[in-house]
Formats: structure tokens, sequence, C-alpha cells
């Protein structure tokens, strides 16, 4: 299973303040889910691996390191999900996108999968799963399953 990481970072906890304040309209949730989603992802990829590349500057050719972004993939759970994207594509672009689709069954509260669509090579991928909608951890914890 994956791990989890809670941040306590002040821009994070300063920004979650504004975006539940009852006040805030659409437009700024919308802009404040985007910017914490960038600041998330900036601290949950501290540890990626990195390869050694060779690059030419203007002076001369230099070794340096890269992560590779094709082997990282953001899955948003539909529909909540999906506002968090943009921001983790902001510093990832060249990572793939996937999407799962879950609800949970009114009378027995099983998951239901209605839609799933991952990256072909998913398994060999490291998968950043989003979904603001945290209450339980069960359908993220359904969608690690998948």
């Amino acid at each position: 299973m994956g791990e989890l990481y809670i941040s306590a970072h002040p821009l994070i906890q300063h920004k979650l303040t504004i975006m539940r304040d009852k006040h805030t309209d659409s437009k700024d949730f919308r802009g404040l889910l985007r910017e914490i989603s960038t600041l998330m992802v900036y601290e949950l990829t501290q540890n990626l691996p990195l390869e050694e590349t060779e690059t030419e500057t203007p002076i001369k050719k230099m070794k340096g390191v890269k992560i590779n972004g094709k082997d990282l993939a953001v899955i948003p759970i539909l529909r909540a999900g999906l506002g968090m994207v943009d921001g983790l594509l902001y510093l990832i672009p060249t990572a793939k996108v996937g999407h799962i689709g879950l609800y949970r069954e009114p009378q027995t509260h099983n998951p239901v999968t209605y839609y799933c669509k991952l990256p072909p090579d998913i398994d060999r991928s490291t998968a950043i799963l989003v979904d603001p909608m945290l209450a339980t951890g069960g359908s993220a914890s359904d969608a690690i399953k998948i």
C-alpha cells in the first residue's frame, strides 16, 4: 500500500482556512485548491529518485540529475479530485493522468466503481492519488486497491 503524508506546512494550513470560510466564492475556492495541490505535490515529491543525465549548457556539457516524469501518474478520484490535477501538473507536466470513479452504495455503503481509466503502465509508475473529499478514507483505500 502507499504512504500517507500529512502536511503541517503553514501556507497549506493558511489556504485551507480561507478555503473553508463560508464567504469564499467558487472562483477563489478553485484557485485555492489548485494552489494547495501545487504546494502538496512539492512536498510529497521531495524523495523521488533522481537519475543522472548529461546536458549541454551555453558554456559546456555537464552532468545533472532529473526525475523521470514519465514514470509518474496523477489519478484523481472523480469528480472532486479533478480540481487538484492542474496544481500537480503545473510542477510535473509530463505526468500521466488516469481517472477512478467511485461512489458508495446508499444501503450497504459498499464501494461501486463506475469508471476506471488508468495509464497502461500504471504497475510501473509512481501514482499520486488525489481526492480532497476525505471522510473515512474508504474511497481512497478502495482506489488504492484498484
